[in-house]
Formats: C-alpha cells, structure tokens, sequence
C-alpha cells in the first residue's frame, strides 16, 4: 500500500440500550467484553493500529464515557478521546474529526469506523480497508464497506451495487434505509444488494466539501469548533457550539443528497467486505455469534458457576458466580446483574430497548 496519511476515527457514543442490564449509561456496550477478554472499543483498536499510529487514531464519545474509554485505551492521546456535549448523530461527530484533520492534515484520508462491531478476520479486514484507503485518496471518492446479506434483515440498511468500479468494488446505484421482510427479501434475491455496515473512507477535503454543501449551518459550526482545537477554547467553543449542529446521520447528510447525483456522478463506491462480520445487535445475535464457535449441543449458552438443563435448548444465561439450573424452557434470554434482572425471550430481545425508555421516563437513573 503507497503511503497514505489515514486516520480512524471511532465513534464510541451511544448506551447500547439493547444490552441492558449489563450496558449501562456509564458503562456502554463498546466498554464490555462480550467476545472475548477484550472489550468491544479495544478490539476495534487493535484492528486499526497496524494501519495507523495511535497518533493518528480518534475516538468520538461522550461525557459519560470518555473517562473509561481513557482507562482502556491507554496508547490513544487523551486529547483524540473528544467527548460530544450532546449526542448529534454521525454526522456532527465525524464532520467534526474532518474538519479538524484538514486543519493540520490536508490530505487525511479518513475511515469512519462504529467501535462494537465483531470482525472474526482481521487480516482480510485491513486488506479490505487498505483497499478503500486507496479508492478515497483517489479523488473525491466516498467509500462504503457493504456486508453481503446472509438473510432478509430488516434492522439494517441495504446498498445497491451498479456498474463496477474497479476491481471487485461497485459503484453505488442507491441506498434503501431498513426494508420491510418482503423487500429485503427481494434484495437478497436479487444478489446486487450488501448491508450497509457503517463503515466509509473518504479524505478529510471530501467530506469536509459535502458537509459545507450539504450542511451548511452545521458545517460552519464545525469549522469554528475546529479552528481552536488544541488551544483553551476548545472546551467552552465546544461546548457552546455543538448542541447547535443538526442531529443527522451522515447517510442522510451527505450519502442522500450525494447518490441522488446519478450512479456514475456520486462517485460512491461499494466494497464488498467479506470478513466475517457481525454487529452484536442484541442478546440474540450474540447468541447466535458464540453458537456458531462453541456449537453447544442443546444450543444453551450459560455463564455462571456450573450450570444444569434438562429439556431446555437454545437459552442464553448470563448469572456470574451463581450455579444454573434450566429446566423445560426453550429459548429465553436470561441476564442477572447486581441490580437487576432481564427476562426475555431470543425473539423479542430486541424490545429489550424499550425498557431503558421506561426507565429513563420513571426517573430510575440507577438502573440505567
């Protein structure tokens, strides 16, 4: 790979309310080890430090978990954690990042990366975002890594591939935001259709000139943010600034109003990313996710102290430092904490969201 100034930027905002009770405010679904020793935003790190310094590396949280994200994440310069005052959706925090490269790095590229996403080949991930760093640099190419469909998921969107590009890269026809099943059944049919996994590279220049386009107040917000990074005003600018920025995701921001240019026009590209991927939605994808490893016979799946079951199969039980015993239930999804107790079953496990919102609402501020 020809030298390329690339600098990933993590977004580690966010409560992962679908984990609950185990992800909490403070204590978010990037900040736990859910596969492995390594936390979810650790992993994401070891990933991209062969293709980038820490020098290079920043991380987009907020301010209930920059002091932890600190803590574990030692060789990333405390001042590249940046917490946002408020949540603004993707596109005020990587906009942010841009602006602030182009400031000291004219020709950044940058990757854009969520900090809890599973990736089970990391070798064949770096070739992949090798690859896109080479396309982004390229022009003012906006690359997306699109995860070919397995089944008809409604929870994600889908990318529509066109012509190609080069290589076995695509360029991008449209974007279809989270189908009903019979759509997306039609896509998987269709076989020209990939997952938006929420992973882009672009150059900082690139993105900065569709957000000055696109989003104009925004941008400009941004842009005065930028210019005092590093100096005593960054704080209180910040903080005074930011909570005026749209609440958008850069799909709608930049990546809409971009395809919208025509297929050869857009210059977005799709590339396939073929390296085992998995968001851990909820309980039950990570269900899924250690079944496929460990394939336990009866599909349980218990951590404690020892567990029993007879006549039970495809649990997921989380009770550490208690002994199990399941007895004639099937498929439930079963995690205890020191202060609470989630019961639910694999199919509704992804309603477990609306808890939290009930939690939030009732004011009970130490269980969220």
């Amino acid at each position: 790979m020809a030298k390329t100034n690339f600098h990933p930027v993590i977004l580690a905002g966010g409560r992962g309310t679908r984990f609950w009770p185990l992800s909490r405010q403070r204590r978010a679904k990037q900040l736990l080890a859910l596969d492995g020793k390594q936390t979810m935003i650790q992993q994401t790190v070891a990933r991209l430090l062969p293709l980038a310094p820490p020098a290079r590396l920043w991380v987009i949280t907020n301010r209930h978990l920059q002091r932890e994200l600190v803590r574990q994440l030692p060789r990333v310069s405390r001042r590249q954690i940046l917490a946002e005052p408020v949540g603004r959706n993707t596109a005020p925090a990587i906009g942010l990042a841009a602006f602030l490269l182009l400031n000291t790095d004219p020709d950044a590229v940058l990757g854009l990366f969520p900090s809890d996403h599973v990736i089970s080949d990391s070798k064949r991930y770096r070739d992949v975002v090798k690859n896109g760093i080479q396309i982004a640099a390229s022009g003012r190419n906006i690359v997306v890594l699109g995860i070919r469909p397995t089944r008809a998921e409604t929870g994600y969107g889908y990318i529509e591939a066109g012509s190609p590009f080069q290589g076995d890269a695509w360029r991008v026809r449209r974007f279809t935001e989270k189908p009903d099943a019979s759509r997306a059944a039609e896509f998987v049919r269709a076989g020209n259709y990939f997952w938006n996994s929420g992973m882009f590279l672009w150059s900082a220049r690139t993105l900065t000139d569709a957000l000055l386009e696109h989003l104009p107040k925004t941008a400009s917000l941004l842009q005065q943010i930028a210019a005092t990074f590093a100096t005593r005003k960054f704080a209180a600018t910040l903080a005074r600034l930011y909570p005026k920025c749209e609440n958008i995701s850069v799909d709608y921001a930049v990546l809409e109003p971009r395809s919208a240019e025509g297929e050869q026009n857009s210059n977005i590209i799709c590339l396939p990313a073929d390296f085992r991927w998995n968001d851990l939605g909820s309980w039950t994808a990570l269900h899924e996710h250690h079944s496929a490893k460990i394939n336990p016979p009866d599909g349980n799946l218990v951590t404690g102290k020892g567990a029993f079951s007879l006549q039970a199969q495809g649990n997921y039980i989380h009770a550490p430092g208690k002994f199990v015993a399941a007895l004639g239930v099937n498929n439930l999804v079963v995690v205890e904490t020191e202060d609470a107790l989630l019961i639910t079953t694999r199919e509704q496990a992804q309603e477990v969201g609306k808890v939290v919102k009930y939690l939030d609402e009732k004011k009970f501020r130490n269980l969220v």
